[in-house]
């Protein structure tokens, strides 16, 4: 089960599409849905999460805290609304392609998927391309 929550004022616009996305993504992944929650929020809230639980003095657009087991997939996904928007400025982008984009980055990492090395992060931009075209 997908769920969302609000730290902030920021909304989903469609919560149902979006969920169901994500619940393909999972599927396609050959991973199974468990307990995922996306928590939305603003910079100072997740600056917190990244000093207290990672000890990362930074700003951040997600961190995610994964409870998997095996191929079921658990875990929260704590998306900063503001650092998202930044980013989509920097790189051009509309605000919810940015957005969706750390959205299914997030769940792709609960997948496997690392990005730690430049082939790593090669295959993971891949991926997130083609499941945002997937939504599209």
């Amino acid at each position: 089960m997908i769920s969302f929550n609000y730290e902030t004022d920021f909304k989903l616009d469609d919560e149902t599409i979006i969920s169901e996305w994500i619940s393909n993504t999972i599927s396609k992944e050959n991973c199974n849905e468990g307990e995922i929650n996306y928590i939305f929020c603003d910079d100072d809230y997740l600056h917190q999460l990244n000093v207290q639980f990672l000890e990362h003095d930074t700003l951040t657009d997600i961190i995610s805290f994964d409870y998997s087991v095996g191929k079921e997939l658990h875990g929260d996904i704590y998306i900063s609304i503001e650092r998202v928007a930044d980013n989509a400025k920097d790189f051009e982008v509309e605000f919810s392609e940015e957005l969706k984009r750390v959205m299914i980055h997030g769940i792709l990492h609960y997948c496997g998927f690392k990005d730690k090395t430049d082939d790593d992060a090669k295959l993971m931009r891949e991926k997130e391309n083609y499941y945002l075209t997937a939504l599209k």
